[in-house]
Parts: structure tokens; sequence; C-alpha cells
């Protein structure tokens, strides 16, 4: 219970202390205000009760109808009340869903913790985590704490009523003894509910797993249908239909079996909560018979008292009655804590990489596999501004690795790397496409508004994109506006043109397009850019750079090429 509340405190506070959290603060007390108005209109519906019976009683057609005037007074304010509630409340929810928001999406992105949990080793499906579990939590949240405050308030003042009211005791004998139960009517209500709190914790406790185990599953099940139609092209000429209908089988049958665990808990618990609900209205009625039938009361006060008594058992049943979406709330927060827990750590070993002076330096650095393996060393490697480096060597040695060790994107390494005093920008062999049109897309990751309409365009007909400025990118089945792979790289080459680098690292970044074509495109940045360094991994040497200097990368003396004879025999 601790460790709960403590995620509930932890989250509360991201949703106040951000823009706007302070005023939906404001609006939260002010629905709350309302909804203790709500506990005065009920009180005064209970004295309304006596007034009104006991007229129909005394046949007093005059009374019957003033009271019947009175109710509908009541009524329009009361309406007026909750109305006033509902649009207030959900004012506060979307200032609090965006604050919250806000907060676990900038601690998603702060120190590229997105990336350190794209492994997989962290919390699954980030995006549920950001758009479905903070609007989960923030509106149970809400919906649960006005409950608990306005019952808290109510459970005080309806207690205080039916104290009043019933004061006869209950006459009992046992076994030749005789004893009186004072107002039992309040020693009833509070142990016809406890007991019936406890076995609905006991029969439901359960159901927060398997609402968490729910929400994993349907998100893997729409993970794997995004992927298939961010790759439709290549399933298409691979023939795939039938892989695909097994991995999303796979996963739909995920969600059907643990749909059954939780229905069948559901069901189980159900059992028991279901009639109660419909019992809970009718108990007070029997439970204040004795006294009517004993004398205690008249008519008016029966109806008064086993009112007061139903307030009563209603407000302490709000454990009850709420109990699934508690257990949603839990699952919520406890999937939104553990998210926000994950992206505070530090993804590894400590870090090759400082910040130089002058140009790039490496020096005694080795890269190693997440296991500890052995990958690639780089004994001694400078490069200046104006400087063209091709880094060659055989696939899957670790070119790529040592890019991303130089982008601080690689924690396994130790040695050293001194990053240059100048601007870089590093394109790999997949170029990202932002949602927007394709002159959005080429200042990525600056804003349009960072470069001209004309600037944006002339480095997009540079490149040979002219044809293509109509565009519009991160939508449709792929994502890449039926651009081809030598489109989007001519686009990421673009956006060299725009940002002009102190320092370019190309990772295949013209793999897709024929020598031609990266001879030009690469004397074109050449020419735009003189003073820039051009660090690039190919498989073939480059062209079109001018003076190239040639360095031949190789494993580590700890890690020796593995002989293929064994595997292909």
């Amino acid at each position: 219970m601790t460790r709960v509340l403590g995620q509930f405190w932890r989250l509360l506070g991201l949703c106040i202390s951000g823009r706007g959290g302070k005023l939906g603060l404001a609006l939260f007390v002010a629905v709350v205000a309302l909804k203790l108005l709500g506990v005065y209109a009920t009180l005064r519906i209970i004295s309304w009760t006596k007034d009104f019976y006991s007229a129909l009683e005394a046949v007093d057609a005059k009374a019957a109808l003033t009271q019947i005037g009175i109710f509908g007074i009541i009524v329009l304010l009361n309406s007026i009340r909750e109305l006033s509630s509902q649009y207030l409340n959900k004012l506060v929810l979307i200032r609090w869903r965006r604050s919250l928001t806000e907060a676990v999406r900038d601690r998603w992105l702060r120190g590229k913790a997105y990336w350190r949990m794209a492994d997989g080793s962290g919390v699954d499906n980030p995006d549920q985590r950001i758009a479905d579990d903070c609007r989960l939590f923030v509106s149970g949240m809400l919906s649960e704490a006005l409950d608990l405050i306005t019952n808290i308030v109510a459970i005080f003042s309806y207690v205080a009523l039916l104290w009043q009211l019933s004061s006869f005791p209950l006459s009992l004998a046992f076994i030749g003894i005789d004893f009186e139960i004072p107002r039992y009517m309040l020693v009833a209500a509070f142990v016809y509910v406890g007991l019936c709190s406890l076995l609905t914790h006991v029969l439901g406790s359960p159901l927060k797993a398997l609402y968490v185990e729910q929400q994993r599953r349907e998100a893997d099940f729409r993970f794997a249908l995004a992927r298939m139609r961010s790759n439709v092209d290549e399933i298409a000429l691979l023939n795939g239909e039938g892989a695909e209908r097994r991995t999303l089988d796979q996963r739909f049958g995920g969600i059907i079996g643990n749909w059954r665990r939780l229905i069948n808990r559901e069901l189980i618990l159900s059992c028991f909560t279901y009639p109660y609900q419909h019992t809970v209205l009718r108990i007070p009625l029997f439970v204040a018979l004795p006294a009517f039938l004993a004398g205690s009361v008249n008519f008016g006060g029966l109806m008064e008292v086993s009112t007061a008594f139903s307030s009563v058992v209603t407000t302490l049943s709000w454990f009850i009655f709420s109990y699934r979406d508690l257990a949603d709330l839990v699952a919520a927060s406890s999937r939104l804590d553990g998210f926000l827990r994950s992206t505070e750590g530090n993804g590894g070993a400590a870090p090759v990489v400082q910040p130089g002076n002058g140009p790039l330096r490496i020096s005694g650095l080795n890269l190693t596999l997440p296991d500890g393996r052995a990958l690639l060393g780089v004994d001694n490697l400078t490069v200046n501004r104006g400087e063209a480096v091709w880094l060659a060597g055989a696939s899957g040695l670790g070119k790529t690795t040592l890019v991303k060790a130089i982008a601080g994107l690689w924690p396994h390494a130790n040695g050293r790397i001194e990053t240059p005093a100048g601007s870089m920008l590093f394109l790999p062999q997949r170029t990202y496409v932002p949602i927007g049109d394709i002159m959005e897309a080429v200042a990525y990751p600056a804003t349009a508004e960072a470069f001209s309409p004309e600037v944006r365009k002339a480095a997009l007909e540079a490149v040979g994109l002219g044809n293509r400025l109509d565009v519009t990118l991160g939508t449709g089945e792929t994502g890449t506006g039926g651009l081809s792979g030598g489109e989007l790289q001519r686009l990421a080459l673009a956006r060299l043109l725009l940002h002009r680098p102190d320092f370019a690292f190309l990772d295949e970044a013209t793999s897709a397009l024929d020598v031609a074509a990266e001879t030009e495109l690469l004397a074109l940045l050449r020419s735009e850019l003189p003073d820039s360094a051009f660090i690039l991994v190919a498989h073939r040497k480059p062209q079109g750079l001018g003076t190239l200097t040639t360095v031949e990368l190789g494993a580590t003396p700890a890690a020796p090429a593995t002989p293929l004879e064994p595997i292909l025999a």
C-alpha cells in the first residue's frame, strides 16, 4: 500500500507541477466544493423524505403538493451543481493529462532514454505508456479521488444523522438471556459493509495483475500490426502473408488467453458484487423494519431512517463499487511508475566520449558487444576540418558501431573519443522522415522556420528532388510518401546542405545510389561545404570528395574471425 501511494503522489506531483497544472488544482478544489454541496443536497433529500411520507400517511394533499414543489427545486439546483461539476472536472482532466503527458514525454526524450530503452530490456510499448496510461491514470485518479474525498465528508454527515435518528435499541433474546443493541442500525451498517468489503478484496485482488497483462498483450498486438504496415513492400515481395498471419495469431492468442483469465476472475467477483449492488437499497428498509413494527417510529420516520441507513451503506460501499476501477487505476500507475524509473537508468558503462577543442580524436578505443565480447579497436585516429576520411572494413566488423560510439550512443567501450569543437551531423543508412511535407522534413531536426522556403527548395532541387516538393511524409503504409531508397538518401544529403555541419558522418548514406549519382552528389557537398570534414562508412570507395584518406579498420586481437567451414559443412 505504501508503494502504491508513493506512485500516486509522484504522478500527481507531475500533474500539478506542469504547464497549467496549478490552475487545474484550483479547478479541482472548485469541483470538490461542488461535490460537497451534493452531500448537503442528499441530506436535504433525507429530510424531505420524512416530510413527504408523513404527509402521505396523514392524507394531507396540500402538504404533499408542497413537498413535491420542494423536491422539484432541490432537483433543479442539484442538477445545475452536478453539470457544473462535470464540466470543470473535464477541464481539470485535460490540463492534468497534458502536464503528465509532457512530463513523461520529456523524461523519455531526456538523455536519449528512448534509445536506451529500445532494446526491450526496459519497459515494453512506450507509446502505450505515454498515450494510454497517462490518460487512464488522470481520468481514474480524478474520478476516484473525488469520490473518496466526497465520501469521507459524506460519511461523517450521514453517520451523524443516522446516530440522531436511530436512538432506539434492538431487543434480542438468546438462550434465555435478554439483551439490547443500542443504535443497532449504525452498528449494522458498519459490520455489514466491513465484511462485504473484505470479501470483495479477497475475491478481486488478482485483477490488478490481469489488467496489467491485458494492456501489455493489447499493445504487443498493435505493435505487430504497425510493424507489418511499415514493411508492406518487403512482406509482399517475400510472400510473407502466412508468416505474418502466424505472428498476428500468436499475439492475438495471448490476448484471448489473458482475457479468459480476466473475465473468469471478474465473474467470480461479480457473483458477490452484483447481488450486493441490487440489494443494498433494500437492506436498509429490512433493517429498520423491527423499529417500525415495535412502534419506535411512524411510517415517515421509517422511510427517513431507512434512507439515512442507505446513504451510510452506499457511502461505505465505495470500495466495493469501485474495486474494478481502483484495480485498473493501480495497474496504470504501476506501469507509468515503472516507465519513469526506466528512463532514469544510466544506460550502461561510463561514456568514453569527451568534448574536445579541435579535431576529432580517437585513441586506444575498444568497442565491445553488450555481453563483453570484443568487437572493434581503433588505436589512433585524427580528423581535421576540411578532410574526407573513408572508414573501410569488412561487413559486420563494427563500423556503424564506431559511428554510434562517436555520437555517444554506444556505452560498451573503453578508451577515449574527443569530439570536435564544431557542429556535427550524422546521416544513418536509413533516412528518418518525420510527419509532415518534404519541405519540413529537409530541415529536420531543426524546425522548418529555421530556413526560408526558398533555401529549403533550393537544397532539394540541388540533390535532384525538385519534382518531389509536394510529397507528404510520415503517413500511409510506409511513411515515406512514395520516395524510393535513393530519394530518401538524397533528402538526407539535402539536410547537410542546409545545416552545414563542421563534421558530417555518413554511414552508408549513399548506398542506394549508383556510382554516378553518388559521385555527383558528393562533389556537390564538397563544393558547397569546403571547410567541412566528411567521415564516411561505405562498402565501396566514395568518389567525388577530392582527396580521400582511407582508414582500414580491423577486429581487435581479442576477437578473431570465426571460421565459416563448420557452419557451412
